[in-house]
């Protein structure tokens, strides 16, 4: 006899699991806004657009029922939109003067 899926047999534990991409993302920003209030501004937004970039990255690569709460769209539109903004805001934390 098999085991039911995971789904069936712990409920609350398969719901986590299906949100790790968006908590690997949050981390991720979470990192680069401490880093900004640190005083390591230009660091702190390229880590926070790379976390933009790879959460749409992991939307164009994972199946729908394990990317959570980063589907929000259709996935064309996310993944630009994520990625997008990502590449937008690297390339203004570069483009800026330092002091």
């Amino acid at each position: 006899m098999t085991r039911p899926p995971l789904h069936l047999r712990r409920p609350f534990l398969a719901g986590l699991l299906r949100q790790l991409p968006l908590l690997a993302v949050l981390v991720a920003v979470a990192v680069g806004l401490g880093m900004v209030a640190l005083e390591h501004w230009r660091r702190g937004l390229l880590v926070v657009a790379l976390a933009l970039v790879g959460a749409g990255v992991l939307r164009l690569v994972l199946p729908v029922r394990r990317v959570g709460f980063l589907a929000v769209r259709s996935r064309p539109v996310d993944v630009v939109l994520m990625a997008g903004v990502g590449i937008a805001l690297s390339a203004l934390a570069i483009a800026v003067p330092g002091s």
